[in-house]
């Protein structure tokens, strides 16, 4: 791949040759200074407001929830109710980014979420994100997007490196009761995950069959992140469960994933740099993720 294949004439490459092949071989990578000081301050406020307005009939004590909901508040698609979140969900530096790291020359947003661990917060069960989605292709990449800097002792996350080319594709319920172990598996179980501190600014990106986890937050600030899935233009629908960003669509199995919910996010026109909203509007869904949807190893 070639910096004329990616970006429009003129732009510079964002992502060096040495965190490519980091990313390569690890499946997670962390890009330094994508967002300025000033952009972090004024992205951490619109999104803490979205959060707030999201859940503020919601408000559970943490000792009475389940683990699921004891481990963050996840709020998504804010950038569709939350103007000051879209030029976050399609910075163009996260966005370009994310294209030369899967190595495509366009690509589009799954959706967007917030991640709140909050003060005390239990850890994220170990997991893999790509099987939550009916995307027939892997090569998926999520950025996450620090407002504070993440550390051992406010749950950052951990990545079992190289388990995004492994040939595992697992389904792991961290939404209800107890997960299963997926860190048990033979192919990861002697390799421990690396943990990431990542610094306000920076954005670590991770493969979406990266096995990854995160610690309890045992401080008494929330870790606040937003987080954006990415995933290569031409990609198709592989499986009929429910999920809202190929059902607004109307995106039959077997069929590109290319609708208004699911926009592109680079590259995009200079004079819309933030795509139109959706015609049809984002709901929260009862049901979040449909437990043994994709083939557990491909």
């Amino acid at each position: 791949m070639s910096s004329s294949t990616i970006a429009s004439p003129g732009t510079d490459r964002i992502v060096s040759q040495e965190l490519l092949d980091s990313f390569k071989a690890n499946g997670f990578v962390m890009v330094p200074d994508l967002l300025t000081p000033e952009e972090v301050e004024r992205f951490g406020a619109a999104v803490t407001e979205g959060v707030m307005h999201r859940t503020r009939e919601h408000n559970i004590p943490m000792e009475e929830r389940n683990n699921y909901q004891k481990s963050f508040l996840q709020c998504m698609n804010l950038w569709e109710d939350t103007p000051e979140v879209a030029p976050l969900t399609f910075h163009p530096k996260v966005c370009q980014a994310a294209a030369e790291l899967m190595e495509v020359d366009a690509c589009r947003v799954w959706h967007d979420q917030a991640l709140i661990k909050e003060a005390h917060g239990r850890k994220t069960d170990a997991h893999q994100d790509h099987p939550y989605w009916p995307i027939q292709e892997t090569n998926s990449i999520t950025a996450w997007i620090p407002f504070v800097k993440s550390t051992l002792e406010n749950g950052a996350l951990g990545y079992v490196p190289g388990s995004h080319a492994i040939g595992l594709r697992k389904f792991v319920n961290i939404f209800f009761g107890e997960p299963q172990d997926i860190l048990a598996e033979p192919e990861i179980r002697d390799t421990p995950p690396v943990f990431l501190e990542v610094p306000p600014g920076s954005v670590a990106f991770h493969h979406g069959l990266t096995v990854h986890l995160a610690g309890a937050n045992e401080t008494d600030v929330n870790r606040s992140v937003h987080t954006v899935i990415f995933f290569p233009d031409g990609s198709t629908r592989g499986y009929p469960f429910p999920h809202f960003s190929v059902d607004r669509g109307g995106i039959e199995v077997g069929q590109k994933i290319d609708s208004d919910a699911t926009p592109i996010a680079f590259p995009r026109p200079a004079d819309q740099p933030i795509p139109p909203l959706p015609q049809e509007s984002f709901t929260v869904e009862q049901v979040i993720a449909n437990k043994g949807a994709v083939p557990e190893r491909d």
